[in-house]
């Protein structure tokens, strides 16, 4: 299996995962399909940040994508990201989501960040498990935040320090930790 940049060409089979999330799990809170023109603002948009997003590749094609973003809009959180990873549905289970996630942990650090942030579903036990396999942290349980299929949903937060804890790091332009 290859990981890489994700190209503007590969937005199609990347919004098939995603809409297929979307439809049939509470791996994201959303209810309503996004368009092609939605992942192509959102791919320039990070591409403009430089943030990665990142596609797994297998004999079958894109098998899975990640990515992080900004975890909140003000400046003093600049050294925190919050990542998303999902996975091809018939690729569940088989790595993928554990080869992007070590993927995305040096992109962070080469970023200046401190933080990764993971919000999952609290029933999702195989990501959650996936995480603290990788390092992450139960940070906080919100409970009945979400609603979806009829049901609320609880939200766990998880993190992971991508340098390490209490660091006093540089960013990449020479700002202060």
């Amino acid at each position: 299996m290859q990981v890489r940049d994700a190209t503007e060409t590969d937005l199609p089979m990347i919004l098939a995962i995603y809409n297929e999330i979307i439809a049939n799990t509470t791996a994201v809170y959303s209810e309503e399909p996004v368009t092609l023109d939605d992942r192509k603002a959102w791919w320039r948009g990070r591409v403009e940040q430089r943030y990665p997003v990142l596609v797994a590749l297998d004999s079958s094609g894109i098998s899975g994508f990640a990515t992080f973003g900004d975890f909140r809009a003000w400046p003093c959180y600049r050294h925190t990201v919050e990542h998303s990873v999902h996975v091809r549905a018939d690729c569940r289970g088989q790595g993928v989501g554990k080869l992007l996630m070590t993927e995305l942990f040096p992109r962070a650090a080469g970023l200046g960040k401190h933080v990764m942030i993971a919000g999952i579903d609290a029933a999702n036990s195989a990501s959650i498990g996936m995480h603290e396999s990788l390092g992450f942290e139960r940070v906080a349980h919100f409970r009945e935040v979400g609603h979806k299929f009829g049901r609320w949903l609880d939200l766990v937060f998880l993190q992971r320090w991508i340098d390490a804890r209490g660091a006093r790091s540089a960013a990449p332009n020479g700002e202060p930790g």
